[in-house]
């Protein structure tokens, strides 16, 4: 499987952006997705998490702006940010965790610059 992350840029602080996550196969049997990012410096961060029945997981910076969603049909997760932060910025990685695919393989993103300008 490879993921295809789309949709960064850069945007005024109290904008939106929306990422997608395009992956090369199905990803309907996939038990769990999630959104990555590491701003310069520091070490990479979950962001949020989509379970296969649509259960969710969100660090704490980002809830309540941040929503994550997948469509299994067109093999897509989504992460729509609002009211961006200059600490948003960083590159905005998609994931497959090793245990949450047959195979047992961790499947990255290319990522996707997202900067948020005050």
């Amino acid at each position: 499987v490879q993921l295809q992350a789309y949709g960064g840029g850069l945007v005024q602080a109290g904008g939106s952006l929306r990422l997608s996550c395009v992956a090369s196969g199905s990803i309907r049997s996939v038990a769990a997705m999630g959104w990555y990012r590491q701003a310069p410096g520091k070490q990479r961060e979950m962001v949020a998490i989509i379970s296969n029945l649509g259960s969710t997981n969100y660090a704490d910076s980002v809830k309540g702006r941040f929503t994550i969603s997948r469509d299994n049909a067109k093999n897509t997760m989504f992460l729509q940010m609002n009211s961006l932060k200059p600490d948003d910025t960083a590159v905005y990685y998609c994931n497959i965790p090793a245990w949450a695919i047959r195979g047992g393989t961790d499947y990255w993103g290319q990522g996707t610059q997202v900067t948020v300008s005050s």
